[in-house]
């Protein structure tokens, strides 16, 4: 419908990154958020660019003007490092700052706006978040931001990095943080846009979570996460098993969750908040000043 909202998802995997996570999980990151942004607005009209790729589309700022929002997702690339791949996905990202148009990250998405408003992000070194942040706080300026209404004062989240945010940028609102990572949450302003963003996955289930820790075994053993192969394959059946029947509270109870994690509506907290309070807003102001009707299909 004309009248519907536009969404642009740039997926950060570089290619082979990409095609791994597709044979894991059947989706690439940037799919998964296309998935979950059609549950959370039908009507939705969802474009996936890939920014990183050599071959990548280039959007223009008036382009991207074009669309309500912009989501970044995760991926494997380290902001820190001078590669072709993150000089495309910072540039891209400025391209979105300049635009004005609001913009949502997770995980790698919230390091490349960190970076392309002026921050730094390093490498974690010994420390991992692998399966889930756990304890998330929020800041004084967390529990009144709109991004992390209807999240308690601390809760946990999936998670999977192995990288953060070293410095904020000037413009920058910290929200969130927990034991592990200092930045997990945190609102952006820069070159006229906004950006809202977690270190955190509100976008991926369950299954996604167990499929990761997979994917990440040898690295889990290279950081004495886990003992043995064995280990990585018991936690990721159960996480399985809990993605497939949400309602195990034998299984929630084993693995330290609640509902915060298990039920895929508060799981998505942040993404809904970010469509009602900052893209649905941004699209009226927008419309009104150019004269032309706010509703929304």
């Amino acid at each position: 419908m004309s009248d519907s909202l536009r969404f642009l998802v740039a997926e950060s995997e570089p290619p082979a990154a990409r095609e791994k996570r597709r044979k894991s999980v059947g989706r690439s990151s940037g799919e998964t958020f296309i998935e979950v942004l059609q549950g959370l607005a039908p009507d939705a009209q969802c474009t996936r660019i890939t920014p990183a790729d050599a071959d990548g589309e280039w959007l223009a700022a008036d382009t991207i003007a074009e669309y309500d929002g912009v989501f970044l997702s995760g991926s494997p690339l380290h902001l820190y490092e001078d590669t072709a791949e993150t000089r495309r996905e910072v540039a891209f990202m400025q391209t979105v700052f300049a635009s004005g148009t609001p913009s949502f990250g997770s995980c790698a998405g919230l390091q490349v706006a960190t970076v392309a408003a002026g921050g730094t992000v390093r490498p974690m070194q010994e420390r991992r978040e692998a399966g889930f942040a756990r304890r998330l706080a929020l800041t004084d300026d967390g529990r009144t931001h709109p991004l992390l209404a209807g999240r308690p004062a601390a809760f946990d989240a999936p998670a999977v990095h192995s990288d953060e945010v070293d410095r904020l940028p000037a413009g920058a609102t910290l929200l969130a943080f927990n034991r592990v990572t200092a930045v997990q949450a945190v609102e952006i302003r820069h070159d006229g846009g906004v950006f809202w963003g977690v270190q955190y996955h509100p976008e991926i289930s369950l299954g996604e979570v167990a499929a990761a820790l997979r994917r990440q075994t040898d690295d889990l053993l290279e950081h004495r996460l886990a003992c043995n192969e064995g280990d990585v394959e018991e936690l990721a059946a159960q996480i399985d098993a809990l993605h497939r029947d949400p309602g195990r509270r034998d299984l929630a109870w084993r693995l330290g969750l609640d509902e915060q994690v298990t039920d895929a509506a508060t799981r998505q907290t942040e993404l809904r908040n970010f469509i009602d309070h900052l893209v649905v807003p941004t699209r009226e102001k927008r419309r009104a000043s150019a004269g032309t009707p706010t509703s929304v299909a």
